[in-house]
């Protein structure tokens, strides 16, 4: 049995697969032991653990000596790589990349069979990464996630306080919680329509998107495919040392 992780840097998702099958998944915070308790009835039948993460290097090397205490399976770590059979990083130093964003592009690959598309990871930073149907990576941008703004709100700027809402439209507010809940929900707006216009002028005809925040983007008008679990299905593909032609 080999178990899947991707760990964030708030959550931890996870699949523990047989035979290429998956057979349990879930996800949890970094710090809680709930996972472990999961996994407890199966810990003598974990073969292998493969982890995609962009935690700090203390933090990993924590969760990397608590799973090897947990199963004695060997933990292999899979990073960003230059290129992969047919899909090309366009990174020059690829060590400067997220693994998480790379194999959000090998799943997006793998489970769709190829094809120019975007990839959209909306977790605690905000991910887009567009890659024709040749396998070449055209780039990408990082911005900061919902929550990731909200706090730069409350800490950095002096007197500007608001209230918790699920704006869905970003009309002008008529309050501060509103000025900065429906401003998010504008510039959401505004990053939705700006990947469906760079699809358009760069041939992509599909997008996938992951994360967190995932459905917030659909609800902004996002036309994706929801994948839950795309970076572990990128991990399980390298990790069984898939190639894209």
């Amino acid at each position: 049995m080999k178990l899947l992780i991707d760990a964030g840097n708030t959550r931890i998702k996870w699949q523990l697969l047989a035979d290429g099958e998956i057979l349990d998944e879930g996800f949890d915070t970094l710090e809680s032991d709930q996972m472990f308790n999961d996994w407890a009835a199966r810990a003598g039948t974990v073969e292998r653990v493969a982890i995609s993460t962009v935690i700090s290097e203390d933090r990993r090397r924590h969760l990397q000596a608590r799973l090897k205490a947990f199963c004695g399976a060997p933990v292999i770590f899979h990073w960003a790589e230059s290129r992969r059979g047919a899909l090309v990083n366009a990174y020059t130093d690829v060590q400067k990349m997220g693994a998480d964003r790379w194999h959000a592009m090998c799943g997006a690959w793998f489970t769709t069979g190829g094809g120019g598309f975007a990839v959209v990871d909306a977790g605690s930073a905000i991910t887009v990464d567009y890659v024709a149907s040749s396998g070449m990576h055209l780039g990408g941008y990082i911005l900061p996630g919902k929550q990731m703004m909200l706090r730069s709100l409350r800490q950095d700027v002096a007197r500007v306080g608001f209230d918790s809402l699920d704006a869905e439209q970003g009309r002008p507010g008529v309050s501060t919680t509103e000025c900065v809940q429906h401003g998010l929900a504008w510039l959401r707006e505004a990053m939705v329509a700006r990947i469906h216009q760079d699809c358009g002028e760069l041939g992509l005809d599909r997008v996938v998107v992951t994360g967190g925040d995932a459905s917030g983007l659909i609800g902004a008008g996002l036309s994706a495919v929801h994948e839950p679990y795309l970076v572990l299905s990128g991990l399980a593909a390298v990790d069984s040392g898939w190639e894209p032609e």
